[in-house]
C-alpha cells in the first residue's frame, strides 16, 4: 500500500513539473509575440501568439487568463497588419484584411475589434473603388468609372463628391438621364456649385442635339434646365435662335440681349448685335434698331451694314 501511495505521489509531481514548463513556454512565446506587436512586426506577433493560445488551451483552466490575453493580442495584430496596408493605400488588401480582422475578432468574441474593423472594410471599399473609378475615368473607360462611382455610393450614399464624379462619367458616356440623377444626389449632399456646372451642361448638350434635329421647342425646353442648373450664355444664344426660327421674335431679341449681357466680349457679338437690330426694324421699333446700329458702326464685319441702315432711319 504504502509502494502505490508514493508511486501516485511521483506521477502528481511529474505533473506539476510538466504544466509549470508549459505555461513558461506558453508565456515566453506570449512574450516574444508582444516583442513582435511593439516593433510594428504583426504577422511574427500572430504566430507567436498563435502558439501561445495552442499551448495555453492544453493547459485548461491554469492556462485561462493567458488564452484569453492571446485572443485579444491576435485581434490587435490582424487589425494592426489591415491598418499597415490602408495607410500604405494598398486598399485592395487593405480591405481583405480587414475583414479577416472581423472575422477573427468575432470568432473571440472580441466586439470591439470586430466592429472597428467593419468600420474599416467600408471605408478600405470606399477607397478602393473610388480609386478604380478614377483610374477608369483617365482611360475613358466609363462603364468601369460608372460601375465603380456606384460602389462606392452604395457604401456611402451621401458622399457627394463621388456622386458628381458618377455623373461626369454617366455624361460622358450619354447617359443623360443617370448623370441628371446623379448630380441631383450631389447636389442634395453640399456639391451644389460642383453638380450645377455639370446639370447645365448637360442640358446644354441636349439642348444642342433637339437644335441639330431641328426640334426647336425641345431646344428652348433644355436650354432653359441648362440655365435653372447654372447660368450661362451658350443656353440663352441657343434659346434666342430657336425663338427666331419659331417666328417669336420679342422673345428672340429678349435672350440674345441676356446672351450680350452674360457674355458681352463674345466674338460673335457684332453679328448678334446686328441681328437684334433687324429684328427691332422688322417690328417698327426705329429707336432700337438705331441704338443698336449705333453700336456696331466701327464693326470691321457688320460695320458698313449698320451704317446704310442707319440712313434709312
Amino acid at each position: 500500500m504504502k509502494k502505490i501511495i508514493l508511486m501516485f505521489a511521483a506521477v502528481i509531481m511529474t505533473a506539476g513539473v510538466m504544466s509549470a514548463q508549459d505555461i513558461n513556454q506558453a508565456t515566453e512565446s506570449y512574450n516574444n509575440g508582444a516583442m513582435e506587436l511593439q516593433m510594428g512586426n504583426n504577422g511574427a506577433a500572430i504566430e507567436y501568439f498563435q502558439s501561445a493560445l495552442t499551448m495555453g488551451e492544453a493547459l485548461g483552466d491554469e492556462g485561462a487568463e493567458l488564452v484569453a490575453n492571446c485572443k485579444k493580442a491576435i485581434c490587435s495584430a490582424y487589425l494592426g497588419m489591415a491598418k499597415d496596408l490602408y495607410n500604405a493605400k494598398a486598399f485592395d488588401e487593405a480591405a481583405a484584411a480587414f475583414q479577416q480582422a472581423k472575422e477573427v475578432a468575432e470568432g473571440y468574441g472580441e466586439a470591439e475589434v470586430a466592429a472597428e474593423a467593419a468600420e474599416l472594410v467600408n471605408q478600405a471599399n470606399i477607397l478602393k473603388f473610388n480609386t478604380e473609378g478614377k483610374a477608369a475615368m483617365k482611360a475613358k473607360d466609363f462603364a468601369t468609372a460608372i460601375a465603380s462611382f456606384k460602389k462606392v455610393l452604395e457604401l456611402d450614399p451621401t458622399n457627394g463628391a463621388v456622386a458628381v464624379q458618377l455623373g461626369q462619367a454617366c455624361m460622358n458616356a450619354g447617359q443623360f438621364d443617370e448623370a441628371v440623377a446623379a448630380l441631383e444626389t450631389a447636389k442634395a449632399n453640399g456639391q451644389e456649385k460642383n453638380a450645377g456646372k455639370l446639370l447645365s451642361n448637360i442640358y446644354l448638350k441636349q439642348a444642342q442635339a433637339a437644335n441639330k434635329a431641328k426640334k426647336y421647342q425641345e431646344v428652348i425646353d433644355f436650354a432653359a434646365k441648362s440655365n435653372e442648373a447654372l447660368e450661362n450664355g451658350n443656353a440663352y444664344k441657343l434659346t434666342a435662335s430657336a425663338l427666331q426660327k419659331l417666328g417669336k421674335n420679342d422673345e428672340c431679341i429678349a435672350a440674345y440681349e441676356k446672351y450680350l449681357e452674360i457674355t458681352p466680349n463674345a466674338k460673335d457679338a457684332g453679328g448678334i448685335i446686328c441681328t437684334i437690330a433687324v429684328l427691332y426694324q422688322q417690328a417698327g421699333n426705329k429707336a432700337k434698331a438705331k441704338e443698336y446700329y449705333e453700336k456696331i458702326v466701327n464693326d470691321p464685319q457688320f460695320g458698313a451694314t449698320a451704317q446704310e441702315q442707319l440712313k434709312t432711319l
